[in-house]
């Protein structure tokens, strides 16, 4: 089964006055669907653009695999372990909020920032807080979310191209940047697909110049 979700279906959150704007594909916040709590670990798929300046204070998280993916811009994140770091486009960010960490998030550049943020669920509670940075993921490396049994797979398609769906359980695809399309539907930036169940299908890039999509490999 593939179930696509539109990019203007996203919840709006954020604070405008604060320079934040947010999209959010499944409940978050004060934003309720009981039908929208989850994908298999998949908690949310956030998007938020920060102007510069704006950024979300210090908050805690626990027992929460975080991963951030910027799309342009800069983000400034420091954290209670003491680590600060400045993510870039084309870098994987993995926070494991495990028994409990603040942070705070940042555009602390002179652009406007845009990010992804996908919260999952760890496969056990507790532990120590980690933190990882991959610089400049290639789209032949996978990143590995051993603790939430998942794999990130980041794939850039020409127009035409065609790249393999993993033949898991569960894969969740969000598009980045330009189109692609799965099987019979036709996704464009924002859009995402939940698919279950399904072997064989392709990542094929749609008209437009190039496309990017994050794609999940995901646990029943």
């Amino acid at each position: 089964m593939i179930s696509v979700r539109r990019s203007g279906d996203r919840f709006r959150g954020g604070d405008e006055a604060a320079g934040i704007e947010s999209r959010h594909s499944f409940s978050f916040g004060t934003f309720y669907d009981p039908d929208n709590l989850r994908f298999g670990p998949v908690l949310a798929c956030n998007e938020e653009r920060l102007e510069p300046g704006a950024g979300f204070d210090e908050h805690p998280h626990s027992h929460t695999e975080i991963v951030t993916w910027v799309v342009e811009g800069e983000l400034t994140h420091r954290d209670s372990t003491g680590r600060a770091t400045v993510v870039r486009a084309g870098d994987v960010q993995h926070l494991s909020a495990a028994g409990g960490v603040r942070h705070v998030e940042r555009n602390d550049g002179d652009v406007p920032l845009t990010f992804l943020q996908m919260w999952l669920a760890p496969l056990e509670p507790g532990g120590e807080p980690s933190y990882t940075t991959v610089p400049g993921i290639a789209d032949s490396t996978p990143y590995a979310l051993p603790e939430a049994g998942a794999m990130l797979h980041v794939r850039r398609l020409a127009e035409g191209e065609r790249t393999a769906v993993p033949d898991a359980p569960r894969v969740y695809v969000h598009v980045v940047a330009g189109n692609v399309r799965i099987g019979d539907a036709e996704l464009t930036p924002g859009d995402s697909a939940r698919i279950t169940g399904e072997v064989g299908l392709e990542l094929v890039g749609g008209g437009g110049g190039s496309a990017e999509a994050l794609v999940w490999e995901l646990p029943d």
